[in-house]
């Protein structure tokens, strides 16, 4: 493993012990078709979907059914459920969210998390990946106010729900994935709204948003980098950064910065820790300087 936590090849050891070994993922929306062979190709894994529970009874994107606690204690929840169903002591599952970016508040902003569970192990490892989202949505006051705002967001490449009036209208119609289904629900949504218009948003289903299938993928590298890294001592998957230490010297006056100079590198099996060093940058930009840029 490289100084930046980058994993350049899977271990041996890391193949052996998961290779060809069978994990299940419990999805209704295809997301296996996006992780399985990314986890097979660091560890050589099989993700199996696991079928027989319908997993928007956890929570919708289209907020009919809240979920239930956090992010990671949803994708943990439907782990565990994967796994009984499935009888596998290893199971995997994957939960996103939607909020606004974490730099200026602005922009639309998607985080992926996947959970990787081994029992066996008693082995935790969890995969994230975050960016820029496509989860817009309007209230149409009429047909090209709706078409406008398709073209938009790029419909029919990513699919559309409808509802009359407002976002909180339960009769919706989910999954429109061509113009002249969305000209149907549209009409047949606009003569069930009291007001006249119509409430259009993006289906934020993974099998429906190429956007967010984006972030899936990058959730299920960084997941494989994290099994494919092993603790140095036990050699138990997972061995990644557990704390950074600040301190970066500016490149102009060489003065300590708040960026990170080392990263702590920790097993959660044997609690065996490694400091590295952080060589790329070698120095801060002045402008993150506090004695430079004040």
């Amino acid at each position: 493993m490289s100084p930046g936590g980058h994993v350049a090849s899977c271990a041996p050891s890391t193949r052996s012990l998961y290779r060809g070994r069978r994990v299940a993922f419990l999805t209704q929306h295809g997301k296996e078709r996006i992780v399985g062979p990314v986890l097979e190709g660091f560890v050589g894994c099989l993700v199996e979907r696991v079928a027989g529970y319908d997993t928007d009874l956890l929570g919708t994107f289209t907020r009919d059914i809240p979920r239930a606690g956090t992010q990671i204690e949803a994708a943990r929840h439907k782990a565990r459920i994967g796994m009984e169903l499935s009888g596998l002591p290893v199971g995997l599952a994957s939960e996103g969210s939607f909020t606004l970016d974490p730099f200026a508040g602005i922009f639309p902003w998607n985080i992926e998390l996947l959970v990787f569970r081994d029992e066996l192990l008693g082995l935790e490892v969890v995969g994230m990946a975050q960016g820029r989202a496509n989860s817009a949505q309007t209230l149409a006051a009429c047909w090209d106010d709706a078409e406008r705002f398709a073209h938009t967001v790029r419909f029919p490449e990513h699919y559309l729900v409808l509802r009359p009036d407002g976002d909180g209208d339960g009769r919706m119609r989910k999954g429109i994935a061509d113009w002249s289904g969305f000209k149907t629900a549209y009409e047949r949504a606009r003569a069930q709204s009291s007001s006249g218009r119509v409430f259009v948003e993006v289906d934020l289903r993974a099998y429906a948003n190429p956007t967010r299938l984006v972030n899936i993928r990058l959730a299920a590298v960084d997941l494989g980098r994290r099994l494919a890294s092993l603790c140095p001592v036990c050699r138990t998957p997972g061995f990644w950064t557990v704390e950074t230490i600040a301190g970066l010297p500016c490149q102009a006056c060489g003065a300590p910065t708040r960026e990170t100079r080392a990263e702590v590198h920790g097993c959660q099996k044997c609690g065996h820790r490694v400091t590295r060093a952080c060589d790329d940058p070698a120095h801060a930009d002045p402008a993150r300087c506090d004695l430079c840029n004040p």
